[in-house]
């Protein structure tokens, strides 16, 4: 009994210290259980039978509380989007894993992010093993996001200011492209970086209209397929292609 007892005090100690030392883990957890749900409710549209293993360990890794403003924190682990300034959001828990999931990454795969925001689907794909390139036409928002990256150790990842309608042909070409602003067409400049056996994932439409989430696939012969995959709603793909 005393054994027992000694072991339930020990546990309980390691309980209480390992949540001083990680307040949000449990709400995290929660968090992706609450994305389980959802890709179990859209698994036809999406293609994908469940949330990926891989996919479930980065978000529930990745602290997201610590990509919005400290008076954020409260709602970081709740399963929809959240301003981060000049009028841009950190997309919704569930779209971020439904994007990162639809490009079927491997480890040590060269990706490009267009909009990087606060950083955080960026820190969601270098946890997957990825080698990260981001690209944030919203200067304070992209100095932000560096910062905070190099902060937390996120050393896979290359940022740049600039306008990501252009990609990044000096690190290209990619294995795959993600997209976290709409455009109402595919940017050439962007499929042209895609190797052949590539995937893109970007929400199009009008920004004030619908909009699909659509995934592209270049074959070896550079060939380009489209799927739409379900309804989604991001602010708009800004930059120099909107002026002419």
């Amino acid at each position: 009994m005393r054994i027992g007892r000694f072991l339930l005090l020990v546990c309980g100690a390691l309980t209480v210290a390992q949540a001083h030392a990680d307040p949000f883990a449990a709400a995290r957890r929660k968090m992706v259980e609450l994305v389980r749900q959802d890709f179990t409710a859209t698994a036809a549209m999406l293609e994908q039978r469940e949330l990926d293993a891989r996919v479930a360990t980065a978000m529930t890794t990745v602290p997201r509380h610590e990509f919005v403003a400290a008076d954020l924190h409260k709602h970081a682990y709740e399963n929809r989007p959240l301003p981060i300034g000049f009028g841009q959001t950190i997309s919704q828990p569930y779209i971020v894993a439904a994007m990162t999931q639809l490009l079927q990454l491997a480890a040590g795969e060269r990706v490009l992010e267009v909009g990087t925001g606060s950083g955080y689907q960026a820190a969601i794909l270098a946890a997957l093993g990825v080698r990260v390139f981001t690209i944030e036409i919203i200067e304070p928002l992209g100095v932000a996001a560096r910062e905070r990256l190099a902060r937390f150790g996120y050393k896979e990842v290359e940022t740049r200011i600039g306008d990501g309608y252009y990609g990044w042909p000096e690190r290209g070409p990619f294995d795959a492209i993600i997209v976290t602003a709409a455009s109402n067409h595919i940017p050439p400049p962007l499929l042209k970086q895609l190797k052949p056996g590539g995937r893109m994932v970007i929400p199009v439409g009008n920004p004030f209209s619908s909009q699909q989430l659509v995934v592209l696939t270049k074959d070896a012969q550079g060939r380009v397929a489209t799927r739409r995959m379900l309804p989604v709603r991001f602010v708009p793909l800004t930059g120099g292609h909107d002026r002419r």
